[in-house]
């Protein structure tokens, strides 16, 4: 070979190995890249860590606030609210009861006819009607009117054709999804408004009270039996449809429980009275708060930027309202540890632009190519053309939020099971042990999109509880799923209230 010969073959040896150099550093890069990624991934799997020794402590921190909330006002961050219901359904209700539920810029108006045996709803009628938007900021008297008029031609549009009297008191269970503090079954005083609303001269009135003189102004004979939330109302369906209910649960946007209690549980109020000598109990669960939590760095700074920092905190973790904004976090900080998503998309820095509905849709693709993954991230999220594997990296995201969220709901059921004696143990004070106990049947209400239509998490959920209780317990704890526990349920309480003095259980 000649002297060009060499320096042709020298150089081409050379350019060979630049490129092959440039090759190994790109590849480098890449798993340089890929690395930090799989780092943020393990450090979220590492916080959102729910072994069942810890899900053990959750459920007895649960009892525990429970037994304090239940002991003084503020001993605990539960509220442990009482409803002055102590009287849920037998089944044995006869006749045509009515419902109302107010909670958005919709309510909704039920009819529903009881057949007088247990689960007998031989008609059920409902109707949606949006309040104006100048409403939601007027007046007490012009709110009210407007519902009172909307119930009356509901209620004469669905009896002209029925043998209903037109003159007979009709009762009414009334649903007010707003902070309320009751002071009998039958009647509460607005703490303030929430959802849009801002009448400032209802703030401190009378909620039932506002209402039925409307029902009186309108000349409609009905009397407002009950005031309950949408988890006492779930609570009434229920135990309507199976008389071991003890609890109810609502795991959707938002996240709430009620039980029924011993009255000689809630030490806090002995001024109060009740035949049945129990009392349903509204948690307001969403607040409660342990040490034993997992929580993520993610959490805290999702907390901070929200509008109500240091409280809600466990509603947070596990409600359809924030699942998927933490998903949005995770995978924000994957995008700005590495470019496996492209360059950092504007639409991925705008808080709850990724809807949990959205997480389920992914975290449940089960096509080979996660097509549906790829069509969320870029129509939603503005992420285009992303690899399968970084496809499967966001599903094992939503996964990893699901998965906790649901496994710490699980940990609160058990905790409210644990605190009336439903666990096995024998309740919070019990010495005894678990082979000591003959375990009862035990139904728990559940409703909620979250539960009701998230499969992955009702799995997960359901899959806790047998860890947590173990197989020969759980088979005894029944979950049943409601349907509108707040407009069915209202009348159902609207119908065991029917025959009581409105005002026989109350603050003496």
């Amino acid at each position: 070979m000649g002297k060009v010969g060499v320096v042709v073959a020298a150089a081409g040896a050379a350019a060979a190995c630049v490129v092959a150099a440039a090759l190994v550093g790109r590849r480098m890069r890449r798993r340089r890249k890929w690395g930090r990624v799989l780092g943020v991934l393990r450090e979220v799997e590492e916080g959102c860590e729910t072994s069942v020794g810890r899900l053990k402590q959750v459920v007895d921190a649960m009892a525990v606030e429970m037994h304090a909330g239940l002991a003084s006002e503020g001993g605990s961050k539960l509220r442990m609210l009482l409803t002055f219901v102590d009287n849920l359904p037998s089944g044995s209700e006869k006749g045509t009861y009515y419902a109302l539920h107010v909670g958005g810029t919709y309510f909704r108006m039920l009819r529903v006819k009881l057949g007088g045996q247990r689960s007998s709803i031989l008609a059920h009628d409902v109707e949606r009607q949006l309040i104006p938007q100048h409403l939601m900021t007027s007046t007490t008297e012009a709110l009210f009117d407007f519902v009172a008029s909307s119930l009356k031609e509901f209620v004469e549009r669905e009896e002209s054709s029925s043998s209903f009297p037109l003159d007979r008191r009709r009762e009414l269970g009334f649903t007010f999804s707003y902070p309320v503090k009751q002071t009998s079954v039958s009647s509460g005083i607005l703490i303030k408004w929430t959802k849009g609303f801002a009448i400032k001269d209802m703030v401190g009135k009378e909620v039932v009270e506002c209402l039925q003189q409307a029902l009186t102004r309108k000349g409609l004979s009905m009397r407002v039996s009950t005031l309950v939330n949408d988890t006492v109302g779930t609570l009434a369906l229920g135990h309507y449809h199976d008389e071991d209910t003890v609890a109810a649960v609502i795991i959707g946007t938002g996240t709430n429980a009620c039980y029924v209690e011993r009255m000689d549980a809630i030490i806090k109020c002995q001024g109060i009275l009740t035949s049945s000598g129990v009392m349903v109990v509204n948690m307001e669960w969403g607040n409660f708060w342990s040490s034993h939590l997992p929580r993520t760095s993610y959490d805290i700074d999702l907390d901070a930027e929200s509008p109500n920092p240091n409280e809600q905190g466990f509603e947070k973790m596990i409600s359809g309202m924030y699942l998927g904004d933490i998903v949005r976090r995770v995978l924000l900080r994957m995008s700005q540890e590495s470019d496996i998503l492209g360059p950092i998309s504007p639409t991925l820095l705008k808080p709850f632009i990724l809807s949990t509905r959205l997480v389920a849709n992914m975290h449940e693709d089960d096509s080979l190519d996660l097509a549906e993954v790829a069509e969320i991230l870029r129509d939603n999220l503005e992420i285009p053309d992303v690899p399968l594997k970084v496809r499967k990296l966001v599903v094992n995201v939503c996964d990893v939020v699901t998965r906790r969220a649901a496994r710490l709901a699980a940990a609160a059921i058990v905790g409210i099971l644990k605190k009336i004696g439903r666990d096995g143990s024998g309740g919070i004070t019990s010495g005894r042990s678990r082979s000591d106990i003959k375990m009862r049947r035990t139904a728990v209400a559940i409703e909620g999109s979250l539960y009701t239509n998230y499969s992955m998490f009702r799995e997960y959920l359901n899959e806790a509880i047998v860890e947590i209780l173990g197989e020969d317990v759980a088979e005894h704890v029944i979950l049943n799923v409601m349907e509108d526990g707040s407009g069915i349920g209202a009348s159902l309480l609207a119908a065991s209230h029917a025959s009581i003095d409105r005002d026989a259980v109350q603050m003496l």
